[in-house]
């Protein structure tokens, strides 16, 4: 294990502690409702879904959050502007954890960057994310909002090289007239969230990992990804899956320690209903981290799961 020389910076969301040095404090964990598919949503376009179901899986990523320790995000997707909207207002009253606010669309991220400042739920929400393909409709909708915490995306579609997404993040990489850094502190962002962006596996996944390593050395903001992405889009084990989920569902699961082992800081797990997988896998790869870095004189929080499980 390794203790980073550059002051590791912890951005509080809502409560919900994020970053530090390795062994410092529990990893936080978001699992994804109303995603594409998801069974629970009835109409995706009128944001209409199973409330009864939908609670039910918020309240199990809670249970499982008290148990071990690591806090709970929401991931919202939506497809909507409507939907969006009655999203937040459902998420936000079953839960007080923060939320993610997600869809392919930027004019329904925007819509719902806008909504949580006209209701005065902008504390609790994380946009994501600055990316390079950012708009200025999305800069200045920032700007203009309460929101100051993001996802800030390292993707770079130009050279996905761990060079090229870090040149992204730091002088915009040939493909953004700015750094994404620097343009999330111009949009008023001061919780700022680094994701390296996981590609398939195959396609470059493994330097998500060492960008990680590299990004919290460097700038020192806490850092994490949705790391699943990467067994999810994987061919072989797509057809392995076909012979038994179970295979799929042990690489889908312990890609979280792989995130973690690297000083991951979060993970978007994927579905919720992964909930009770994921958090006891996080939990024990916490303990064994933290136990490693006892020699730096590391000592863990509180609620760390080293100090609620053993």
């Amino acid at each position: 294990m390794f203790r980073f020389q550059k002051e590791q910076e912890i951005v509080d969301i809502a409560g919900v502690k994020i970053g530090g040095q390795p062994g410092e404090l529990p990893t936080v964990l978001a699992g994804t409702v109303f995603y594409p598919n998801h069974t629970i949503v009835k109409d995706e376009d009128k944001g209409t879904f199973d409330k009864r179901k939908a609670e039910s899986l918020i309240n199990m990523q809670v249970t499982s959050a008290e148990e071990t320790g690591n806090p709970c995000m929401v991931h919202i997707f939506a497809s909507s502007k409507s939907s969006i909207k009655k999203y937040i207002d459902f998420v936000s009253e079953i839960t007080e954890a923060p939320f993610l606010i997600d869809s392919i669309e930027s004019s329904v991220r925007m819509e719902g960057i806008r909504y949580v400042t006209e209701i005065g739920l902008a504390d609790r929400a994380i946009n994501n994310s600055i990316n390079m393909g950012i708009t200025d409709d999305e800069k200045n909708t920032l700007k203009d909002s309460d929101v100051t915490a993001s996802i800030v995306m390292g993707f770079n579609a130009m050279d996905s090289s761990l060079e090229g997404r870090i040149a992204l993040l730091e002088n915009g990489g040939n493909v953004a007239e700015k750094g994404l850094l620097q343009i999330a502190e111009d949009c008023g962002i001061s919780k700022i969230l680094i994701d390296p962006s996981v590609t398939p596996i195959g396609n470059g996944a493994g330097i998500a990992l060492r960008m990680t390593l590299v990004a919290k050395a460097k700038w020192g903001h806490p850092v994490g990804s949705g790391i699943h992405n990467a067994p999810l889009s994987w061919d072989w084990l797509r057809n392995k899956k076909k012979e038994d989920v179970m295979i799929y569902k042990t690489c889908d699961i312990g890609s979280i320690g792989l995130q973690l082992i690297a000083a991951g800081d979060f993970v978007l797990y994927g579905p919720i209903e992964s909930a009770p997988y994921a958090f006891p896998m996080a939990a024990m790869a916490d303990i064994m981290i933290a136990e490693a870095a006892a020699d730096f004189e590391v000592i863990p929080s509180e609620d760390h799961p080293i100090n609620r499980l053993i």
